[in-house]
């Protein structure tokens, strides 16, 4: 009897050590329960998968843009991934790119602003309005308006943000490359033609 008895306290510790183990997204040994869930606007232009419910760092610019600036809030976590309410719209934000040097809080604080980037955009020239607006770039942009145009560079190609070139992608193939000058605007947009012509505004 007490041998029966003991099996079952083991079974019952057993079962407390995993549901402890597991967070309240249910994947085990995530911490995101930590993680408050923080509303604002979206950093820069962003790009869901085929148009629909995912958006990945990749960005791919023929993906359906969803406009820098839209409303959104998180309304839950999982495995490198958040759940938000996107401009009145479930959608899924996945950190695939970035999970050694951000944890994943740091990485919902870079996409969602606290203040609408709308109004700093209000404050460059036209011309780069226009350009971000279109999610394109151009001679002359800043860093920063570059991200708020195409997103953040993938770090795994792009280590450091003070390099000197960026290598950036309209999608898996190919390939643009923007080099800076000493004062941290585009100097020059290195791609084929047909890249080019879908990455590079015209005036």
């Amino acid at each position: 009897m007490k041998i029966k008895n003991l099996g079952f306290i083991v079974i019952i510790l057993l079962s407390s050590i995993i549901i402890m183990g597991c967070s309240s997204t249910g994947i085990p040994g995530n911490s995101n329960e930590n993680i408050p869930l923080i509303s604002g606007y979206t950093c820069c232009n962003l790009r869901s998968e085929d148009g629909g419910d995912w958006i990945s760092e990749l960005n791919y610019i023929r993906w359906k843009m969803i406009p820098l600036g839209t409303p959104v809030s998180v309304t839950g976590y999982g495995r490198h991934r958040f759940h938000v309410n996107l401009g009145g719209k479930p959608m899924r934000i996945g950190q695939d790119y970035t999970r050694k040097s951000l944890s994943l809080e740091q990485y919902v604080r870079r996409i969602i602003a606290p203040e609408d980037p709308n109004i700093k955009l209000a404050t460059f020239p036209k011309e780069i309005q226009n350009a971000i607006k279109l999610g394109k770039v151009m001679k002359g942009m800043t860093k920063e308006q570059v991200i708020m145009s195409v997103g953040y560079p993938l770090t795994e190609e792009n280590p450091t943000m003070d390099a000197p070139l960026w290598r950036m992608w309209i999608d898996s193939f190919s390939e643009y490359q923007l080099l800076w000058n000493e004062n941290g605007q585009i100097k020059d947009i290195v791609a084929d033609s047909v890249t080019k012509n879908l990455i590079v505004y015209q005036k």
